[in-house]
């Protein structure tokens, strides 16, 4: 059994994460920890930076260091999970992509060998509806999808 797990930085999908470790120790399956990370969203977190603050001459520069922080962040959250996962003796790796999440997302369950995946009920935005991505890939995935809340 292999579980796929879908990580965004959010509170929601570390949740999902330990919940994965869980099952695969119940089911001696292999984890993967898996993120997209999208340019579009630095550049929208830098513009409204340079709006807000009035200096856009460094607009780029405000970009490429979103860019970088976005990265470290997901990979120091990916790095304890996998560190939790050791602990437990179980097989677990990861995975960052660029990319639009939805379309990224879909390609990885469907041309991987998973056997499920799961995902935090919500977001980074923690709003108090359900995930506009489980909206955007619940019926796209092939294997069965948890979503964990």
């Amino acid at each position: 059994m292999k579980i796929l797990v879908l990580m965004d930085g959010s509170k929601w999908s570390q949740k999902a994460a330990l919940h994965a470790i869980e099952l695969a120790k119940r089911k001696n399956a292999e984890v993967v920890l898996f993120s997209v990370l999208d340019i579009a969203e630095a550049k929208a977190m830098a513009f409204n930076f340079c709006t807000q603050s009035g200096i856009c001459a460094q607009l780029k520069d405000y970009e490429g260091r979103i860019w970088e922080d976005m990265h470290k962040n997901i990979q120091d959250e990916q790095s304890s999970i996998l560190a939790r996962a050791s602990g437990e003796k179980l097989r677990c790796s990861s995975k960052i992509v660029e990319g639009r999440a939805g379309d990224e997302i879909v390609r990885e369950a469907n041309a991987g060998t998973y056997s499920l995946v799961v995902m935090g009920a919500f977001g980074k935005s923690g709003k108090a509806r359900i995930s506009a991505l489980l909206e955007e890939i619940g019926g796209a995935v092939r294997p069965p999808l948890l979503v964990v809340r």
